[in-house]
């Protein structure tokens, strides 16, 4: 298992001043989170805009941008200018994965390709050495709070022998934290199990405990 696996919190809302308010629960027990961004076509439900963003976020975290929408490149530039230093899209969601690539890095942006559960890992092989890493949806994407599908753990092994780092998202919590992390993965991106706890930094430091110690 690689060392120092991290967990991400990821922020999903349609409220701008619920993401703002996200942000600032956030700068108390964390220095990285994930925003998520929805468009009701790629997935059924949606966020905050993209493009809405561009003036509103001011935090001095790092984060990164997971566009659960299609059409990803057309966002790059406002999330550049909005601060993200990461854009991760979905496989997908795009017929050329590659000009999405070098069009996010046009940008100086980094880049991540996300694959849905019923995305095999053949998909992606292609791009090894092309991006910077590969997210693992571990759920049906587009619904907070969804069940975790434990067979998307079999995808693993294959993709970090490939040369890939690795994160994965969906459905993620304290009963199941501990066997995910010892996994190969490097990243463990939590939305619900932090964000809807009555205490999200507690909630937050008690699944990275666990995920250090496992």
């Amino acid at each position: 298992m690689p060392k120092n696996v991290r967990v991400v919190p990821a922020i999903l809302t349609d409220e701008p001043k619920a993401l703002e308010k996200m942000i600032r629960q956030s700068e108390a027990f964390t220095d990285f989170v994930q925003i998520d961004f929805m468009d009701g076509k790629f997935v059924p439900s949606h966020s905050v805009s993209p493009d809405s963003v561009r003036s509103s976020i001011h935090t001095k975290m790092k984060w990164e941008a997971h566009l659960m929408i299609r059409e990803p490149a057309k966002h790059f530039a406002n999330l550049k200018l909005a601060g993200a230093f990461k854009v991760i899209f979905h496989y997908e969601a795009v017929k050329s994965p590659e000009l999405v690539i070098a069009a996010a890095q046009k940008f100086g942006l980094k880049v991540g390709i996300a694959i849905n559960p019923e995305t095999g890992v053949a998909a992606v092989l292609p791009l090894a050495g092309k991006v910077d890493s590969v997210l693992l949806l571990a759920v049906h994407p587009g619904f907070y709070g969804a069940k975790f599908l434990p067979e998307v753990l079999q995808k693993i092994p294959g993709l970090v022998a490939a040369g890939f780092t690795v994160g994965i998202d969906g459905g993620i919590k304290e009963t199941n934290i501990e066997e995910v992390a010892r996994t190969g993965v490097t990243s463990i991106n939590v939305g619900s199990a932090v964000y809807r706890h009555a205490d999200p930094a507690a909630a937050f430091r008690k699944l990275q405990s666990m995920v250090d110690a496992a």
